[in-house]
């Protein structure tokens, strides 16, 4: 198993970098933004730092790999957040050397395509966490949700054991941010159906590493997708979908190529994350939604238990394209207990 750096935690006072290393919402949402970082300056006690292309719509993907590079060089930075996802990270990762954050690693947040980076600082042998976003997590609506606040506070200060528990409600996307009730309201919230749990009665606990389903191949297209069946030996796989609502047929093609390169079979247990099943172009019915999601938790199931019926699988777990949305340790250690149907993540 590849040896990982857990990157030291930032202190109150200390500054974290805030950069858009793919889309830059900010620069769609100002108002989003700013409220963002001052909810950032009061739950951390970290001061924001931003880059000229955190706000920068449409910048060159050499311009973005600057500001990172940038970000993680200094030594006055001690961690780095992503305001949101995108499409096209891939075309900046391609443009980093490694070596840059083995000399000084920090934590990096992001999901979605910031898959790129995770698996980029993995390559380093950085680990990093899973979730987080200025736009969707800190700035929109009436507050910070609970779950997400204590994991980012984990993440990024105080290193603690924490277990992931259930909201109980969930929305997939949030009130348009050209609103200005994006600043004060929720997007429409629907009570959580339970976690579905598969597999043996057992306890797992193991290093985690995943990611977006739909941006593995781009990365595995590029040659950059660095990670063998021992990384992942006994571990945990976190996996997550998109807000594109992808069909569940192609969401397992893509499961069964990463158990191509033998990382089902390694595995201890497989989280799937609670599926978004709309988004602001489409939004089916409470039925068609919840037949979605099950959909994608039978299709991934079906292809851990072909390779490794000996795995827990739990579907459900709301981190990734959800919120409330926990942040995940990636290349951390979590333990799935499939007795008590419970799960704790380390965020040392």
């Amino acid at each position: 198993m590849r040896p990982l750096v857990q990157p030291p935690k930032a202190r109150p006072g200390d500054r974290i970098a805030v950069l858009s290393p793919s889309f830059a919402a900010p620069a769609v949402a100002p108002a989003v933004h700013e409220q963002a970082m001052e909810r950032l300056r009061t739950l951390t006690g970290l001061e924001p730092v931003e880059y000229p292309t955190t706000r920068e719509l449409g910048a060159h993907p050499a311009d973005r790999a600057r500001d990172l590079v940038a970000a993680f060089t200094d030594p006055s930075i001690r961690a780095v957040l992503a305001t949101i996802g995108g499409e096209d990270q891939v075309r900046v990762t391609g443009l980093l050397d490694p070596e840059l954050v083995r000399a000084a690693p920090k934590p990096l947040l992001g999901y979605s395509d910031n898959t790129n980076l995770l698996q980029w600082l993995w390559s380093a042998g950085v680990a990093a966490f899973h979730g987080g976003s200025t736009q969707v997590h800190l700035g929109a609506g009436p507050g910070v949700d609970a779950v997400h606040a204590a994991s980012l506070r984990a993440a990024l200060l105080t290193g603690e054991r924490l277990e992931i528990t259930e909201p109980g409600e969930s929305e997939d996307f949030g009130v348009r941010w050209e609103s200005p009730e994006a600043l004060t309201s929720y997007g429409e919230r629907e009570t959580t159906e339970p976690w579905e749990w598969s597999g043996p009665q057992r306890v797992v606990t193991g290093r985690t590493w995943g990611g977006c389903l739909e941006v593995f191949p781009m990365i595995a297209l590029a040659g950059r997708l660095d990670v063998t069946a021992e990384d992942l030996a006994g571990g945990v796989l976190l996996l997550e979908t998109s807000e594109e609502v992808t069909p569940a047929h192609v969401l397992a093609r893509n499961l069964e190529a990463l158990a191509q390169r033998g990382l089902i079979e390694s595995a201890g247990a497989v989280l799937l994350a609670r599926p978004a099943s709309s988004n602001h172009e489409s939004v089916p019915s409470p039925a068609t939604r919840a037949a979605h999601r099950q959909e994608v938790a039978d299709a991934v199931r079906e292809v851990v238990e072909r390779h490794n019926p000996d795995a827990i699988v739990v579907s459900g777990v709301p981190f990734g394209h959800t919120r409330p949305q926990w942040v995940l340790p990636h290349g951390g250690e979590m333990t799935v207990d499939a007795a008590q149907q419970r799960i704790w993540a380390d965020y040392a």
